[in-house]
């Protein structure tokens, strides 16, 4: 089974974690099933970017980017070429490994 690695981040894991996660899987659903509470404001509908991650390695792996998250994507904080929404990158058979960007643009944190 795939794993993702999640580089450490100071309020969701702050020590950094590995988490296996089935193909065809989020990003998001692993980091939630997980107890990795990653901003995901609009319920994982590809509507915000709350749930914005930075693939450093594996980004091929993963399902092709659609044009709505590309356009949502413009909008994230501290975007960078690898960026994706967690909610819309389903795993392949390799490994990923994942940063969680310090913030967001969602002003009013959501208890999910």
């Amino acid at each position: 089974m795939p794993v993702i690695k999640i580089l450490p981040h100071a309020e969701y894991c702050p020590e950094g974690t590995q988490i296996s996660a089935p193909a065809g899987t989020s990003i998001c659903e692993a980091l939630l099933d997980n107890k990795i509470n990653i901003e995901h404001a609009c319920d994982m509908s590809c509507a915000c970017t709350t749930c914005h991650v930075i693939v450093r390695e594996g980004l091929n792996s993963l399902n092709e980017a659609e044009e709505t998250e590309e356009d949502l994507l413009d909008r994230a904080w501290g975007l960078e070429p690898n960026s994706r929404l967690s909610c819309q990158a389903f795993m392949g058979k390799q490994d990923v490994v994942i940063e969680i960007p310090k913030y967001t643009i969602n002003h009013a944190k959501e208890n999910h």
